[in-house]
């Protein structure tokens, strides 16, 4: 019994003086880290996280406007490799939108027309569509002005060159570092820190901004803290005032922040909403810029955004994913877990899919292989209704 109390007490004091460290270094977000992750048998940000973080509710109008159901709705069924790859990676809704109407969708046991599930870095792409809201409406000049016009510690050395556009095209510079393994990344710091300008406004510009793509979460965050400060607004609530309520969205939606009160939302992740609200960012961007007869963006930020900007880097453009997928002009909004709005102008479709993983990144390629299957199989439903 002695031996048993001894180990107990050096265990307790060996968690006091672990808890204690991690205070001492700044790294207390770990412990957040550690109760909404491994305690509740995760192993990483999962779907359904956000029911424990504090929110910001990103409201809707009172002119909500319902989506146009195709005449062949759900008319033919889903293809066999569809079936067992949204089976085996948990896909939790799956649409196909055909000439701005819902031609298919599916959703898994427990998730409906309005679930709300995590965007992860789809709210990139959102962000994105905020800068050139901010530019129309006067906030912000253009995509060349300069990050430090915002942000004085950003006024020299390389700093200076950093442009907003650079941030939306990830092209910064900054010395942040993608990782989605280690707890002592400045990425987990930015996902469970209870201030995340902090964390941001410590970043340096090392490297030439605006010569070429490096995939940073922080260049978004970054990018956010521009628009708030520009309009002097909270990033939800200007979310809601140019894109929630003008596009009608059928439901409130809600976005992830550092903390409650006068926290900041997590610009480079974590919108919940639905797959039908979701889908209409595709729409606006297929659509130059128009959603239901209403100018919303200019047609030359939507076509520039939906473009590469750099020639050796063809996979991105501000803040939207590229391909050319069966020799086709594709742009997507893509999350971590295989969160996608996949937009394909030449043949009207968009092809929305939530769900718990992704697959495995083919040799070669930006994208994973599940985003080929669900273009490939959305192809064959379409041809198999034909």
């Amino acid at each position: 019994m002695r031996i048993l109390k001894k180990f107990l007490k050096g265990v307790l004091a060996l968690i006091i003086l672990l808890v204690a460290l991690l205070y001492i270094f700044d790294s207390e977000y770990i412990l957040k880290g550690v109760r909404v992750v491994y305690m509740t048998g995760h192993n990483t940000a999962y779907l359904d996280d956000y029911t424990h973080f504090d929110n910001r509710t990103i409201a809707k109008g009172n002119g909500t406007m319902p989506w146009a159901i195709h005449e062949n709705y759900n008319s033919v069924t889903s293809t066999e490799r569809l079936d067992t790859t949204n089976e085996k990676l948990g896909t939790v809704a799956f649409m196909i939108i055909k000439n701005d109407s819902i031609w298919y969708e599916n959703y898994a046991d427990g998730y409906g027309t309005t679930s709300k599930t995590n965007s992860f870095s789809m709210a990139k792409s959102m962000v994105t569509a905020m800068l050139g809201k901010a530019i129309m409406d006067g906030y912000i000049k253009n995509l060349d002005q300069p990050l430090g016009d915002f942000f004085p510690k950003f006024s020299e050395g390389l700093a200076a060159k950093t442009t907003v556009g650079d941030l939306s095209s990830m092209s910064s510079g900054l010395n942040w570092e993608e990782s989605y393994k280690s707890p002592f990344s400045i990425t987990a710091k930015a996902y469970y820190d209870t201030d995340i300008r902090e964390v941001l406004l410590g970043l340096e510009v090392e490297e030439e901004p605006g010569q070429e793509f490096k995939y940073l979460s922080g260049n978004t965050q970054l990018l956010g803290m521009v628009i708030e400060k520009a309009t002097g607004k909270s990033l939800s609530t200007y979310l809601s005032e140019s894109f929630w309520k003008p596009m009608g969205m059928e439901q409130d939606a809600i976005w992830q922040l550092d903390s409650e009160d006068s926290g900041m939302e997590k610009a480079y992740c974590c919108v919940a909403s639905n797959a039908r609200d979701f889908a209409r960012f595709g729409v606006l961007f297929k659509n130059k810029g128009i959603f239901a007869g209403k100018r919303i963006l200019p047609a030359e930020f939507t076509d520039l955004a939906t473009k590469p900007r750099f020639e050796n880097d063809d996979m991105y453009g501000y803040g939207f994913w590229i391909s050319d997928h069966l020799d086709k002009k594709i742009f997507a909004m893509r999350g971590i877990l295989g969160q996608y709005v996949i937009c394909i102008p030449e043949d009207d479709i968009i092809i929305v899919r939530l769900g718990h993983n992704r697959g495995d990144f083919m040799p070669g390629e930006s994208f994973t292989d599940d985003f080929f299957i669900f273009i490939d199989e959305a192809y064959k439903m379409l041809e198999n209704a034909a």
